[in-house]
């Protein structure tokens, strides 16, 4: 399900936090109960690292990832990077990028599959994207906006974008990614659902700001009502019981 909760009185959460399937980056300095929010959906499950980019809290602006990489900026210090690859799952990669469009989570919107990219971004970026994090790479813009990054927020799921969003585009770009899109607001009319919203297959965070209606949308285009880790586990552990009986 969808959660509400804020980061020093700011509702935007997606820039203070990065969350895949795989780990949670929070930004180090929040209050105990931002963390608790975080800790007590996922504690169970994934990894709730305490992280800074640069010396700065931006985390989510500054970092992308999946499940299986994470790439950091240029400006990411050793002792941050050791931080993160000591906190890190082993089956997660991480890469410091050379990029002058360093703001990576403003850039590129992605999920375990495909990625979306500035149109601006260098092809060899483009390059460790794939790589890193084993995606397609595709260079688009999110209602005439090249900060695709800011303006949509990815799963494995589904999407939410850009509420000025064409329906031509949304349709294009649900093709692209192979799910369902719609277009919406967070954080009661907000456009830069990026910043909004952190999702991933079982579990959204929203800013406190966000109405119910925006939550209804966000747990119905992302499947969240079903979606518990244990629900999805025990799905696979079934479709290999009928596999193999």
């Amino acid at each position: 399900m969808a959660v509400r909760a804020q980061f020093e009185n700011s509702n935007e959460l997606g820039v203070f936090s990065r969350l895949t399937n795989a780990y949670c980056l929070v930004a180090i300095g929040g209050s105990e109960n931002f963390y608790s929010v975080f800790e007590s959906e996922l504690g169970d499950v994934i990894p709730v690292i305490h992280a800074s980019i640069a010396g700065t809290r931006i985390i989510g602006r500054l970092t992308a990832g999946n499940r299986k990489g994470l790439l950091v900026p240029n400006t990411t210090t050793d002792q941050e990077l050791q931080h993160l690859r000591n906190s890190l799952p082993d089956s997660v990669q991480i890469q410091r990028i050379e990029e002058r469009l360093s703001a990576l989570g403003n850039v590129i919107a992605c999920n375990d599959y495909v990625a979306l990219v500035h149109p601006d971004i260098d092809r060899e970026t483009q390059e460790i994207i794939r790589d890193v994090l084993g995606v397609e790479v595709f260079t688009q813009t999110i209602a005439g906006n090249v900060l695709v990054g800011s303006y949509c927020a990815i799963s494995n799921q589904g999407g939410l974008v850009h509420p000025r969003t064409s329906v031509q585009d949304q349709d294009e770009l649900s093709s692209l990614l192979q799910i369902p899109l719609v277009a919406g607001t967070i954080n009661r009319g907000s456009e830069v659902i990026g910043a909004g919203i952190v999702v991933n297959d079982w579990t959204a965070f929203a800013g406190l700001d966000s109405t119910s209606t925006e939550l209804s949308v966000v747990e119905s285009i992302f499947k969240l009502h079903d979606a518990q880790p244990a629900t999805i586990v025990k799905e696979m552990r079934d479709s290999l019981v009928d596999t193999y009986s």
